[in-house]
């Protein structure tokens, strides 16, 4: 390994506004809104505000999932937040959530409507809900929190580390590559062994626990995060390949991708959706309206 010339940081941090690459300029050291920006509300019970990554997936995944087991209260309206232009510091999202993260959802089902934020507590909360994809045996119930409360902690890694470093930071550095690319092949290799013995994450039924972790990792092997999937090796986790194709297939995934996509082949977006027709009768001005 080269050495980079160190580094020897100030004895009081001051931020740098120029600095963070790509999405530097979203990234702030302070919390709260800086702009006054109301929230669209539609005519469902279910009001979601995200947007297409990773986590942003995991909620209308599991959304259309619902709807696909006939749970008709499951019905929700999506709008996006676009990270990139700062709707998550509107005042608007963030009395929803004070972290100005994506995604976050308001249930107006129930008296007061009640915010829900960060991805796994809202699969959590819906899957509660609904009595589905999560186990109702202590020891199985046990075992599925425990792998979504894994991908919780471990996103980061990859996300934050690994897709940082090696493909936004405006400088390629070794050290910090080398680092979070061995955290998570060391991740997918966690996966590779428990998916060898298991068609799903947490036994024979598919869960949230892989509605949580297929975004993220399902994306690395299938080749749609970071441009890494060479780089990674990911054909030799062959149980994870397996399993993310499996899950790749099923058309409440497909529909799942879709909302609040507004980037990538038009047939790949819905920006926002209010009912089922609306993956059937999506117009290219009306994505060219919700991605402007």
């Amino acid at each position: 390994m080269s050495t980079p010339s160190e580094y020897n940081p100030p004895k009081v941090w001051q931020w740098d506004t120029e600095n963070g690459g790509q999405w530097g300029s979203t990234n702030r050291p302070i919390a709260g809104a800086t702009h006054e920006q109301t929230l669209p509300v539609g005519e469902h019970p279910l009001q979601l505000y995200s947007l297409a990554t990773p986590n942003g997936q995991k909620v209308t995944i599991l959304l259309e999932e619902l709807l696909a087991l006939g749970i008709t209260d499951a019905e929700y309206d999506a709008y996006p937040i676009r990270i990139n232009k700062g709707e998550q510091f509107g005042s608007g999202f963030v009395d929803v959530n004070p972290n100005s993260k994506i995604p976050a959802l308001v249930d107006r089902s129930i008296t007061p409507p009640t915010r829900i934020f960060e991805s796994g507590a809202i699969l959590l909360y819906l899957a509660e809900k609904f009595g589905a994809f999560l186990p109702q045996s202590p020891a199985q119930r046990a075992e599925c929190l425990s792998w979504l409360f894994w991908q919780i902690g471990s996103a980061p890694y990859v996300g934050g580390g690994f897709g940082h470093f090696y493909h936004y930071a405006p400088v390629k550095l070794e050290y910090p590559i080398d680092r979070f690319t061995m955290e998570t092949k060391r991740q997918l290799d966690v996966l590779d062994r428990q998916l060898a013995a298991h068609p799903y994450i947490c036994g024979d039924d598919y869960t949230i626990a892989d509605i949580a972790i297929w975004p993220w990792y399902g994306g690395l092997v299938l080749g749609r995060s970071y441009d890494a999937a060479e780089f990674l090796d990911v054909q030799s986790y062959s149980h994870v390949m397996k399993w993310a194709t499996e899950i790749d297939a099923r058309p409440a995934v497909q529909r799942g991708r879709m909302v609040n996509r507004t980037w990538g082949p038009p047939s790949e977006q819905l920006p926002e959706r209010h009912a089922a027709s609306d993956f059937a009768t999506r117009t290219q001005d009306k994505l060219e309206e919700a991605t402007s």
